[in-house]
């Protein structure tokens, strides 16, 4: 029974906080009127929230009509702690430094070979370099969040076709190293929970990152979608063409084979002769109206399409989020998008491109490490209408 006491209580602090957060500034009265909590009941949570430093007192309102006290508005103390985030991409690592609310304070990117040599030692150094500069919050550093571009259950790595970590224990390693919480995540799931914490206010949300491979991040309801073995959303795996390009992960044909950032470098460099081709590359030959990337672009939007397509059908998005350098310089071939999407089923899905970018990944970091401290399955800092 007192387990379920504490459960409870626990419970309502949450309910309490997130209401906070999510109608900042507010005010006792109206917190008791959200939360359907009797007064008394708020009032300690709000006392013990005030003691640790995770909301304030922050302005004094108008009375009613009828007269009585005025209010005093309570808001989400965002300088209560500091989360870091950490991308590991296949040649260089990440670091977002941020408050709560995901307001940046440092943000850096070092170019580095991944491997299973490299991968602790280049995470170590960045953060601890990092931590001496760091502005003191009444919590310090409340989590890290590791983001990892390839299959992770239970902060273990299973699978990653860009880089070979086999046998690394990141986790282990990183807690000996550090005393604050580790999250090993997968980079579309992050960029997924980016959008949806600071950008969208859609609750059923997809992000599609493209880039070396193609990676999705699903949230339903409000919740992340990882699977029973943290594949889902790995729609750069499902199969294009039956007897296609083989691809490292044991299949033939697989959709990032043929419609992901890489493979259109790979096809332009192939046709062009051209190395170290990027988007910017594929922006400028646009531009002068080449006509074989006209045609190249024309082709992998459509097969992108495809891929696109089984995600609405299968999960019913409000919004699809395209993360991808190319779309974002080039973003008149997001109508080629839409002109390939020609079910019923999808017109009602708003198709966008990202703002967030490369770092929809870091900001959804943040998010896990401040939903984890603050114990919120769900958080939204940023609310704008997606499209």
């Amino acid at each position: 029974m007192i387990t379920d006491k504490y459960l409870i209580r626990e419970q309502n602090a949450s309910l309490v906080l997130n209401t906070i957060i999510e109608h900042q500034p507010i005010s006792r009265a109206d917190i008791a009127s959200y939360t359907q909590l009797n007064k008394a009941t708020v009032s300690s949570i709000i006392t013990d929230l005030i003691e640790k430093e995770l909301i304030f007192e922050s302005g004094i309102g108008e009375s009613s009509s009828i007269g009585g006290r005025k209010p005093i508005y309570l808001t989400f103390n965002a300088y209560a702690g500091l989360a870091l985030a950490v991308d590991v991409g296949y040649n260089y690592v990440s670091l977002m430094v941020a408050y709560l609310d995901g307001t940046t304070i440092h943000s850096q990117k070092i170019k580095q070979t991944i491997d299973a040599t490299t991968i602790i030692p280049s995470i170590v150094g960045i953060i601890k370099q990092v931590i001496p500069s760091l502005p003191h919050t009444p919590h310090s550093i409340v989590g890290l969040s590791v983001a990892i571009h390839g299959i992770v259950v239970d902060n273990n790595i299973q699978f990653s076709p860009f880089y070979d970590t086999q046998g690394t224990q990141i986790y282990d390693a990183l807690s000996q190293e550090f005393s604050f919480p580790i999250y090993i995540e997968n980079e579309a799931n992050l960029a997924a929970l980016g959008e949806y914490t600071f950008r969208v206010q859609e609750d059923n949300v997809i992000s599609v990152s493209i880039h070396s491979g193609i990676g999705v991040g699903i949230v339903q309801d409000k919740v992340l979608q990882t699977g029973a073995h943290g594949h889902s959303g790995e729609i750069g795996h499902t199969i294009l063409y039956r007897d296609g390009i083989p691809c490292a992960c044991g299949n033939n044909g697989c959709l990032e084979k043929y419609a992901s950032n890489k493979a259109i470098y790979d096809a332009y460099a192939s046709h062009k002769g051209q190395p170290d081709v990027n988007s910017d590359v594929i922006t400028k030959s646009l531009t002068e109206h080449d006509e074989f990337t006209l045609n190249l672009l024309e082709e992998k939007a459509a097969e992108l399409a495809i891929g696109l397509n089984t995600l609405i059908m299968l999960y019913d998005p409000e919004v699809v989020i395209i993360n991808s350098s190319i779309y974002k310089k080039n973003p008149q071939y997001l109508k080629v998008l839409q002109k390939n999407l020609k079910s019923a089923f999808t017109r009602d899905v708003s198709l966008t491109i990202s703002t967030l970018e490369d770092e929809a990944t870091l900001f959804g970091g943040i998010s896990v490490v401040t939903s984890q401290f603050l114990n919120l399955p769900s958080l939204k800092f940023f609310k704008t209408k997606a499209g």
